[in-house]
């Protein structure tokens, strides 16, 4: 019997050590995620630093950089990239979901406290300037614009309304819906449409051709539009809200009014439309070719400018294995634009509200 009894102490704690061995194997790691963590770390403090700098620049009215959000942009991304690659390498790495709507694999729901205080620093990086032209009705402004734009392209009704909920997706991509704002990454674009000074002239001299015929079948709109130009003669149009929403559309957007009855078919969700309407913005040349093409979402981009330019707006940004991509289908690219679609579900339900006007 103490022989019996000796052996299940031996066998007990062989048990006991195997619970304490086994962890610590499932913990060793290999080189590549060993680097995936370092570098994410890196990312990590590196993105805290920045936001550190800016907000005690900031709260100190010291003078800031030349494109000040440039730098905390770049540390986001950089952030992300390295989480994806840290979750590539080591799969139980992804959590919980976010409140920003960013797949998990993208990103740490711990760190959400971190983006918000980016998006703070954002708000006031890019504050409107003095003497920028409100309006006291922004959202109806964009839907407004939009519905008489499409009308005067020959669309029905129900397309015309499309249109309306479109821009006011685009109003939301743009600046999160706040207007005449300024731009942290730029000193080109700027206002509520972010154009840049040849997008605004551009967008006044084609408005020109169709005013007389929105006049005629919307003389209230045609009123506000005299009542806004008189408001903002001698200034920079982009810092009236109206002027440059309505500029930006008939720059960019207007003449592809026209394409939105097929479009609707091809795309029947409306968060895919104003992602389509979005790449007018950051790609127009591919993004019209592939409207044109007869198969869009089959439509390949494969220039390594085209490819930079989704980049820099947030579309195959984040980690190794997005970055390499040399090409991509409009399928792809629409998929890719995760980063807007929360903003353009917060455009859904403001629409949702000013519809019923």
């Amino acid at each position: 019997m103490p022989a019996r009894r000796q052996l299940l102490a031996i066998i007990a704690a062989l048990g006991l050590l195997l619970t304490t061995l086994v962890p610590c194997r499932a913990q060793t790691l290999t080189a590549r995620q060993s680097e995936a963590v370092a570098n994410y770390d890196r990312a990590l403090g590196d993105f805290k630093a920045i936001l550190a700098e800016r907000r005690r620049q900031i709260d100190a009215k010291q003078p800031l950089p030349n494109l000040p959000g440039q730098a905390l942009y770049l540390a986001r991304v950089a952030v992300i990239s390295a989480y994806k690659d840290l979750t590539d390498a080591m799969p139980s790495r992804i959590g919980r979901p976010n409140k920003f709507e960013i797949p998990p694999a993208y990103f740490d729901a711990d760190i959400e406290p971190l983006v918000d205080e980016y998006s703070k620093l954002f708000e006031i990086m890019e504050a409107p300037p003095a003497g920028a032209q409100n309006s006291a009705t922004p959202f109806k402004d964009v839907v407004d614009l939009a519905v008489a734009i499409a009308r005067a392209k020959g669309l029905a009704p129900d397309h015309a309304e499309a249109a309306g909920r479109i821009s006011l997706g685009l109003f939301f991509a743009e600046t999160n819906g706040k207007q005449n704002v300024r731009n942290g990454r730029s000193n080109t674009y700027m206002g509520s449409f972010q154009t840049g000074p040849s997008e605004d002239r551009n967008g006044r001299r084609k408005w020109e051709t169709i005013k007389a015929e929105i006049a005629a079948a919307d003389p209230g709109l045609s009123a506000r539009n005299d009542k806004e130009e008189a408001r903002a003669r001698g200034t920079d149009h982009r810092f009236n809200h109206w002027t440059n929403v309505r500029d930006g559309l008939m720059n960019a957007h207007a003449d592809v009014f026209r394409e939105i009855p097929g479009i609707v078919k091809t795309l029947p969700d409306p968060i895919d439309q104003m992602k389509l309407f979005e790449l007018i913005q950051i790609v127009p040349t591919p993004t019209r070719s592939a409207l044109k093409s007869g198969d869009l979402l089959n439509h390949r981009v494969s220039s390594p400018t085209i490819m930079k330019h989704l980049r820099n707006n947030s579309i195959f940004a984040f980690g190794q294995a997005d970055r390499a991509r040399t090409s991509a289908s409009f399928r792809e690219i629409l998929g890719a634009m995760w980063l807007f679609k929360r903003k353009f579900e917060k455009a859904m339900a403001k629409y949702a509200e000013i519809k019923p006007r």
